[in-house]
């Protein structure tokens, strides 16, 4: 039998983490022009090489995710150094503020970045507790896991975008759409919006 746990309120944990995404070349990849064609547009795009093939690189997500409600902020950013992962933490703890949670813990896995002081004194001084992932354990962060796997075939593989830029301007409107619109299975086919308090009238 699946045994699922949750936190109570919002706020009382919440999950952090990032995922890699091959970045689309200007005018599309091999997903919607073909092996040949994508090759081309790669090269058109990057002056980057490799072994004298062309490097177009990758996107990092960082998101972060409300335990009990399933509430999340993702940004797109250039990497997953400390100083990266630890400018997006005080903005996403902005993020939750202005919605009315306070955040108590946060949960990361056992990535460097997440390792690093700077990140420790970061979750420090917004007043939460850091807390790292550990095997074979339940309290793991399989619920951003999760939600990227959402996001992956919802939004960044949903379409066929023609460029990096456009599949990046459609995720705030996926988000908004996943926090207040999208039914979630883990709440009753209700949204994340729906499980904060004073939050559900943003819904627009």
């Amino acid at each position: 039998m699946i045994r699922r746990y949750e936190r109570a309120q919002p706020g009382e944990l919440v999950h952090v983490d990032i995922k890699k995404l091959g970045r689309i070349p200007d005018g599309g990849g091999h997903r919607i022009c073909g092996r040949q064609q994508g090759d081309h547009n790669k090269r058109a795009t990057t002056s980057q090489r490799r072994n004298h093939k062309p490097v177009i690189g990758y996107a990092y997500l960082h998101t972060a995710i409300d335990d009990h409600s399933r509430l999340a902020y993702t940004e797109v950013l250039a990497d997953e150094r400390q100083a990266t992962a630890a400018g997006f933490w005080r903005r996403a703890h902005a993020w939750f503020a202005e919605r009315g949670i306070t955040v108590q813990r946060v949960m990361t896995d056992n990535g460097s970045c997440y390792k690093s002081v700077l990140w420790r004194h970061t979750v420090a001084e917004t007043g939460a507790v850091h807390k790292r992932t550990r095997a074979y354990r339940p309290q793991t962060n399989g619920k951003v896991e999760r939600f990227h796997r959402t996001l992956a075939n919802e939004w960044a593989y949903a379409h066929p975008y023609a460029s990096e830029q456009q599949r990046q301007a459609a995720l705030p409107a996926w988000l908004h759409r996943y926090n207040h619109h999208r039914g979630h299975t883990a709440l009753g086919g209700h949204p994340p919006a729906s499980r904060v308090p004073n939050l559900t009238g943003q819904n627009t």
